[in-house]
């Protein structure tokens, strides 16, 4: 597996009734593709890895600075990132996937996405989480420009830290670099000339802190497939809830149930063209 992505779920997994000791892999059937929010280690998604199934394969974006790629410097411009990411996953064995970023995750996913299809290995579904559409790009004051503990106040506001490592700094010096440089990537991000054909799916949490909700669904212009959403409760890190995790992982994988009953979409699917 390459460093840009670790494979966590079935792909870590002993297979279902092995004996002690390492099994078999059982060849998964589906594969999500996972990037966590800005400075998000794999670990973001480690409630994912509870709630998939052992038959579908998770892989979470490990970006410089983070993780195993601790002492790496990070990097501060999208490009670069998904070129890696993309040329990356392309050297998987095939599998069917969908693609879920979170925050600025989002915005690596939709390039992600979009890189894919360039190698006509273009994902299923593309789904977007708690972060504005292209067409609202960041504006100032930028948050990657703010002092450390500016930053460091914004995290434990938006419910990204506790507000007992404020006085840390040991131990989030190196985290602290690796977000404030996702953070210049996310800001100085410009909305490509052209989207995608894949069919996308918005996610959000209507207490989101950073977000405006009712600006979601114009993720609808990205795409000229289908288009839909979905909201839930939670502030900035819904997602990472296992209850949540498991209603998008039932929206993201066919065949699977979300054992809670997943809340339906706020609005019906739309399968209009998007228009940019």
């Amino acid at each position: 597996m390459s460093g840009w992505w670790m494979t966590v779920g079935n792909g870590a997994r002993r297979a279902v009734g092995a004996g002690p000791g390492p099994g078999p892999r059982r060849r998964p059937r589906f594969r999500v593709v996972a990037l966590p929010h800005a400075g998000g280690w794999p670990s973001a998604f480690r409630s994912w890895w509870q709630v998939l199934p052992d038959d579908v394969e998770c892989v979470v974006a490990q970006l410089p600075g983070r993780g195993a790629r601790i002492n790496e410097p990070p990097l501060t411009r999208v490009e670069p990132q998904v070129d890696a990411l993309s040329r990356s996953l392309a050297e998987l064995e095939p599998l069917p996937y969908a693609v879920i970023g979170h925050s600025f995750g989002s915005v690596l996913g939709y390039e992600l996405t979009r890189a894919m299809e360039q190698k006509e290995l273009p994902p299923a579904l593309l789904a977007v989480s708690a972060r504005q559409p292209p067409c609202f790009p960041s504006e100032p004051p930028f948050a990657h420009l703010r002092s450390d503990t500016e930053l460091l106040e914004h995290l434990v506001d938006i419910g990204g830290l506790s507000p007992g490592l404020m006085d840390r700094a040991d131990l989030i010096r190196l985290s602290l670099r690796a977000i404030r440089a996702d953070l210049e990537a996310m800001e100085t991000y410009q909305r490509p000339w052209a989207g995608t054909r894949v069919p996308i799916l918005a996610l959000s949490a209507v207490d989101d802190p950073v977000v405006i909700d009712d600006r979601m669904h114009l993720w609808s212009l990205e795409t000229s497939g289908g288009f839909s959403r979905q909201t839930f409760t939670g502030g900035h890190f819904y997602l990472y809830t296992p209850a949540n995790a498991a209603a998008v992982a039932a929206r993201l994988v066919p065949g699977l149930r979300d054992p809670a009953g997943a809340s339906p979409p706020t609005s019906p699917p739309d399968d209009r063209v998007g228009h940019r």
